[in-house]
């Protein structure tokens, strides 16, 4: 038996050949596992010894106890007896054992042991009341949502996990039946997870108070409104249900925040857009405090502008929605295509929200971009009053519409100057934007009317994976030329060294004399010569 693996102990187990005497010898030589403690339970004289090994599962654990209850349910047939019920005991122990860490942490939710050597990032996702195990069981009794919402210990777990997942998990399953050709037609109007009264019996937990008082404010309590706010988009009721629960709660982290303060841009902060945007769209649909709502405008009246690019033609077929979308090209439409729409999505709410100052609001819509204001009048679904004075914007004769458009070189050929074209791609916005900038770099690099001077403001790592040796080389041998100083081996070993020491800090070198674009190395990915030759870099 000691020899014997863990599915073929299980195995013996669910047969009752090995039984709950055996099971001290077998943990004296392996830890216990899920699948042991559902083949004992199997045996109704069993159930108890197999509850008690639940403590020694680790927590991820538990819930496959139940999860895996039908080892064959994957490969049982009609024909087959069907698998036993799973013990109500066992059942509800493995429910409590799934709820109790969850319940725990909301009594002491304190930062873990090592928080302040947690990145900045990782703290802003660091208090998801998450609980898979806890709402997986949740999900298996729905019949015992209102029973379990107010048990005196396990009742603030439960209503946690209603709030995050009840309605979500609908709307999953709801899509998942939609597209099965066997199954019923779904109601257009499908009736909602919770019920009133049960989702009134959430909302002592809808505002997060077990969080209220956490350290580090204006990151836990950003995180919290934007948990908050994203309850109430599962919940749609709760703005009605909770409103001035919502305000007060919306107010108070605003303020203990202090998340409307403006803070200046970090050069390696990428997610700092999506924080604004956030801070725009949470309080407006959580706040009735005008101040807060025209500091929240204000917040995205101050970020950079977007890039809009529309991109070069390929001769690869690429699946975009040229089939359905014939006009995909419009302003609009580009705008969405890296969700830069966000900024002028974020004002829409804001403008929705009847609190909003409107003075607040028409302030943004005179410093969008043209694309954002030919998306508000296609797409934004807001109040009369904002679209018409998104429309009453005048629009300069002489202004395009903002996009940058790359061409091919037969259109660049038609231009009296194909390099001043490359190079106003080079010195647009487009060339600051992560998701922009490729397709700008790589338009550049790959037309036949480059010049040197294009290419040194390009980055190295956009050079060198897809134009390497030719865009190397060239570069190499203008730059090296004849001087032996700038091919010494000493030099060129230098060098390499400090373009690895860049590249470990994570900002790569690029070519050409201008600051903003050029260094003065680049670590050509081929060898040129030997090895170990100074070949391998390029000044």
């Amino acid at each position: 038996m000691t020899h014997a693996d863990d599915k073929t102990l299980a195995a013996l187990a669910a047969a009752g050949t090995v039984t709950a005497a055996d099971v001290p010898a077998i943990l004296r030589h392996r830890r216990a596992w899920a699948g042991l403690v559902s083949a004992l339970a199997r045996h109704p004289g069993q159930v108890e010894a197999a509850i008690a090994l639940l403590p020694r599962l680790s927590s991820y654990e538990v819930e496959q106890v139940v999860r895996s209850w039908d080892p064959d349910r994957y490969t049982r047939t009609e024909a087959d007896a069907p698998a036993p019920p799973v013990p109500p005991e066992l059942f509800d122990a493995v429910l409590e054992a799934c709820l109790t860490p969850l319940a725990a942490y909301l009594l002491h939710p304190e930062p873990e042991e090592g928080w302040e050597a947690v990145s900045d990032f990782s703290k802003d996702w660091s208090l998801d009341l998450a609980g898979h195990s806890g709402w997986a069981m949740l999900a298996r009794c729905p019949e015992r949502w209102s029973e379990l919402a107010t048990h005196p210990t396990l009742g603030a777990a439960v209503q946690h996990l209603l709030l995050d997942h009840a309605e979500t998990q609908a709307l999953k399953d709801s899509r998942l039946r939609a597209t099965d050709p066997d199954g019923a037609e779904l109601p257009a109007d499908p009736a909602p997870a919770l019920s009133e009264n049960l989702l009134r019996a959430c909302l002592p937990a809808l505002c997060l108070p077990e969080l209220a008082g956490l350290p580090n404010p204006q990151v836990t309590a950003r995180r919290t409104l934007h948990h908050i706010a994203n309850r109430v988009r599962s919940n749609p009721r709760l703005a009605d249900l909770a409103a001035d629960q919502l305000h007060a709660a919306a107010d108070a982290l605003v303020t203990r925040g202090q998340l409307l303060t403006w803070s200046d841009r970090q050069e390696d902060d990428h997610e700092f857009d999506g924080r604004v945007l956030r801070l725009a769209e949470d309080p407006a649909l959580l706040s009735a405090t005008p101040d807060h709502l025209a500091g929240a405008c204000a917040q995205l009246a101050r970020l950079d502008q977007p890039a809009v690019v529309s991109p070069k033609p390929s001769r690869t077929p690429i699946r975009v929605l040229d089939n359905t979308d014939p006009d995909h090209d419009r302003p609009a439409r580009l705008l969405e295509r890296h969700y830069e729409h966000r900024r002028v999505q974020a004002l829409t709410v804001l403008a929705a929200n009847p609190h909003t100052p409107h003075a607040a609001v028409v302030g943004v819509l005179g410093g969008l971009h043209p694309a954002g204001l030919a998306w508000t009048a296609e797409k934004a679904d807001g109040p009369d009053w904002f679209l018409a004075a998104a429309a009453a914007i005048p629009v300069p004769e002489d202004e395009d519409d903002g996009v940058v458009r790359l061409v091919d070189d037969d259109e660049l050929g038609k231009h009296p100057d194909p390099a001043a074209v490359l190079q106003s791609w080079l010195d647009s916005p487009a060339t600051g934007e992560i998701l922009s900038r490729s397709e700008v770099y790589r338009a550049v690099a790959k037309s036949r009317y480059r010049t040197l001077e294009h290419l040194r403001q390009i980055p190295a790592d956009e050079v060198l994976p897809n134009h390497e040796p030719d865009v190397a080389l060239t570069i190499l041998l203008d730059r090296c030329g004849r001087s032996t100083d700038r091919w010494g081996t000493r030099r060129c070993h230098d060098l390499r060294l400090r373009r690895r020491e860049d590249h470990l800090r994570g900002t790569p070198r690029l070519l050409g004399p201008d600051a903003r674009r050029g260094a003065d190395i680049l670590t050509v990915g081929r060898t040129v010569g030997s090895r170990d030759s100074c070949h391998t870099t390029l000044l």
